[in-house]
Parts: structure tokens; C-alpha cells; sequence
């Protein structure tokens, strides 16, 4: 590993840590060391990463702002990629908008607003960043980023750097192709809005957002929706019709707010959700015969 610190620091690609734990970057403040955390300074920092990283067969995994995600309380083995706000740049070309993977999808959205650009108004809550958001096709209150994403720039494993169309990007319900058959980092998106009336805009966003600060958790670290929306039926209202709003094990907690929430109520460990986690799909099953898919991405050492 040293010799690999090594050859990252020559090059002068950015932050280099070893040992980090993930805690500090996730937004349920869970997760072990990664042996390895990297932030990137530019995208060429960040295709020099990905070569070095390949030439020493080492493994690897990208985050952005750390929502949607449980990190093993033993870490992660390789290197985790930071993708934050060296890598947020954006370019406004009339509806069209180029924008870093790096950047905060809801300080997009807010900025977008004002500017009386409507798309992305489903975006004012949501706390990841802009590549997550793509990599998982995140969406709320009836909309996602499918439908708005024109292309997006990705990474791939191989060192290749290619733009993929919306079709390209094989988008369904909470995933796309980097998740199912390519994985890769998403560098750069490119969305398409359309103009609206800004006053309108803005006081949707605000709706939206204070719809999420009534009835979601935010005040607590939280990882984000736990469970996939087992359509027709909707995760949240199974598991608060089940009665286990307020169900813990250790520090991880269902949220009085909003069921399919897990919150940290203090010093919750990875195992802890993970408990929860199975008693909410065993109990979903008995109760419905209906099985619960995660949304939120667990990795690391088992």
C-alpha cells in the first residue's frame, strides 16, 4: 500500500488517507476504515487514480456526499474514491446544464430554481450529489433523473472515458447500467430543463422541502430511503401498518416519522441496521408475503 501512496502523491492527484474511516462520510455516520480514501483534484486526477489503481489490481468503490449508504463497521478493503467538490463545476447554456459529479444535488436544484429553469424541482430534499443521483437514478415526488439527463460522462474500470445517452444509461426504478452490467464513475452530466415561471419553481421546491422536513428524519443521521417501494404498495406504509415505527436494536432506530427511515440514534453500528434491516423484511413477509429489497447500498468487509 505504501508504494501505491506513493506513486498517487507523485503524481499530485489530490488528497490521499490511509486507515480513513467512512464514518466522517456518510450521512448515518457508520463504516470502518477504508484502507485506502482518495479525493481526486480534477477529472484528469481522477483517470490517473483509476489507472493506478487498475495497474495494482487494486479494488475499488466511489462515493460522493455518503447518503444511501451503510459501510461494514470492519471498512472497506482497496480504494474508496471521494468524488466531492473539486469535481462540481457547472456550465449553464440556456435550459442545457453541465454539471460535476461533485456538486450537491440540492444546491443544483436551488440554484436551478431561481433561475426559473424547472426539472429538478423533485431534487430540493434529496442529499446526495449530482454522480449519485445518477448512478442510482435517484428520484422523488413522482420524478427521477431519467427524465431529465441528456448523457452523462463516465469512467470506466478500463481507463475508458465515454459519454452514454439516456438510453445508453439503461435507467430503471433506482438503478441504471453502472449498478447492473458496467461499473463506472460518473464524471460529468448534462440535464436538460425548461423554462418556467421561476415564482412557481421556487414555491414547489419549497413545498417539497418542507414536506420532506415534516415527515422525514433529517435532524438525525440517516442513510435515506432504506427499502425499494415494492410497487403497488409503498415501503414506508408496510412497515408503519406492521407497527414497527420506533423498533430498534442498539443505536439503529425506525423512525417515529417516517417507517422506512433507520436512523442513528447514537453510536449505531453497521451490524445494528443490518439487525434491523432483516427484522423489518422477516416481518414484512410473515405479515404480507412481500419481499423487501434494500435501496441503500451496503459495502465492505463481511
Amino acid at each position: 500500500m505504501e508504494e501505491i501512496i506513493k506513486e498517487l502523491q507523485a503524481f499530485k492527484i489530490g488528497k490521499v488517507k490511509e486507515n480513513e474511516p467512512l464514518s466522517l462520510y456518510t450521512t448515518i455516520k457508520i463504516g470502518g476504515p477504508a484502507d485506502l480514501l482518495i479525493e481526486p483534484s480534477s477529472i484528469e486526477s481522477l483517470e490517473k487514480v483509476m489507472e493506478i489503481v487498475q495497474a495494482h489490481n487494486l479494488s475499488w468503490r466511489a462515493i460522493g456526499r455518503g447518503s444511501n449508504l451503510l459501510v461494514s463497521d470492519k471498512g472497506i478493503d482497496g480504494a474508496v474514491i471521494r468524488l466531492g467538490a473539486e469535481l462540481g463545476g457547472v456550465e449553464i447554456n440556456g435550459n442545457e446544464i453541465k454539471v460535476g459529479s461533485g456538486y450537491s444535488l440540492v444546491s443544483l436544484a436551488t440554484m436551478i430554481s431561481k433561475k426559473g429553469l424547472s426539472g429538478l424541482e423533485f431534487a430540493s430534499g434529496i442529499p446526495g450529489s449530482v454522480g449519485g443521483a445518477v448512478y442510482m437514478n435517484a428520484g422523488a415526488h413522482g420524478s427521477d433523473i431519467s427524465r431529465i439527463l441528456t448523457k452523462a460522462h463516465i469512467l470506466f474500470e478500463d481507463g475508458k472515458i465515454e459519454w452514454l445517452s439516456n438510453e445508453e444509461m439503461d435507467f430503471s426504478y433506482r438503478t441504471s447500467i453502472l449498478q447492473k452490467k458496467r461499473p463506472g464513475i460518473v464524471v460529468e452530466a448534462i440535464f436538460k430543463l425548461v423554462e418556467g415561471d421561476r415564482a412557481e419553481i421556487v414555491a414547489s421546491m419549497q413545498k417539497n422541502k418542507d414536506y420532506r422536513k415534516e415527515t422525514q428524519p433529517w435532524n438525525y443521521p440517516c442513510a435515506g430511503s432504506i427499502f425499494r417501494n415494492p410497487l403497488p404498495n409503498y415501503a414506508g406504509r408496510l412497515i408503519e401498518d406492521a407497527g414497527l415505527k420506533g423498533f430498534s436494536i442498539g443505536g439503529a432506530k425506525i423512525s417515529e416519522l417516517h417507517g422506512n427511515f433507520i436512523v442513528n440514534s447514537g453510536n449505531a453500528t453497521a451490524k445494528d441496521v443490518l439487525a434491523v434491516i432483516q427484522h423489518v423484511k422477516d416481518t414484512i413477509y410473515d405479515l404480507y408475503q412481500i419481499k423487501m429489497e434494500t435501496e441503500v447500498e451496503v459495502i465492505g468487509r463481511k
